[in-house]
């Protein structure tokens, strides 16, 4: 793989995919109107958040690969970097929103960025939607593309922001009805977990290393640590919650 895109701006995003620039720091990119493309590198300095609506390829962050299909969100956040592995060519479909975090600056958005944990979520993580779902993400999009082609007053950024807040907290919401239809592999996950903490202190690294973090555990369980940790935050078990405590 020897093609190394770098999005440093949200004008890198859109020229990549042959979208207009309506503000530096913000765009609703129609990812149809690219160029049929094979397998690159992609380094992120700005938020970006992807919509697939047909499958287009296989996507590796860190050491997880995610086999894409229609109607999954992917969130991408600065300082990553992320592999598409295609070897052949396709023709990328959906919607993409990206901003920049200079947009935050000054805004109830900025001060709840860490709130929205998924941005550090694997690919593998990623957010796989109803139809119902998919509209609304879309409506939502479709809200911040109309401010976008309005002329830019006082009002835009807090009307651009707002939309952007709206569409995050929304999902915050799928991912809770993600991670209860999607019991059955998270029981799983927990299960591992129970296994692992309860070796872990069978052992005598707790005298000699201490506590096991939430990073290890997620690490030890391929998985990201904001995703483990808010799955373990979702799952009504006191004690899967308390494990580290109660030990």
């Amino acid at each position: 793989m020897d093609k190394v895109v770098n999005f440093k701006t949200v004008n890198d995003y859109n020229q990549f995919n042959k979208n207009e620039t309506l503000h530096p720091l913000v765009s609703v990119v129609d990812l149809s109107k690219s160029d049929p493309r094979a397998a690159h590198k992609m380094t992120f300095n700005v938020f970006c958040v992807v919509l697939k609506q047909t499958k287009c390829g296989d996507l590796r962050y860190g050491n997880n690969t995610y086999d894409y299909q229609d109607g999954t969100l992917v969130f991408f956040a600065p300082g990553q970097v992320v592999e598409v592995l295609n070897e052949e060519i396709y023709q990328p479909t959906g919607i993409a929103l990206v901003f920049h975090p200079d947009l935050l600056v000054n805004t109830s958005l900025g001060k709840r960025m860490q709130e929205f944990g998924f941005f550090s979520y694997h690919t593998n993580e990623a957010l796989h939607l109803s139809d119902k779902e998919k509209k609304l993400v879309i409506e939502c999009f479709k809200k911040i593309s109309y401010e976008l082609q309005q002329s830019i007053d006082k009002h835009s950024k807090m009307l651009i922001t707002s939309n952007i807040e709206l569409f995050l907290n929304y999902c915050i919401r799928f991912y809770d009805r993600q991670f209860i239809t999607r019991d059955n592999v998270n029981k799983g996950v927990l299960e591992k977990f129970e296994e692992l903490v309860n070796e872990y202190f069978s052992s005598d690294k707790p005298q000699s290393i201490g506590l096991p973090s939430v990073a290890w555990c997620a690490d030890e369980l391929h998985l990201s640590a904001n995703y483990f940790g808010d799955l373990i935050k979702k799952k009504p078990e006191k004690r899967l919650r308390n494990i580290f405590s109660q030990k």
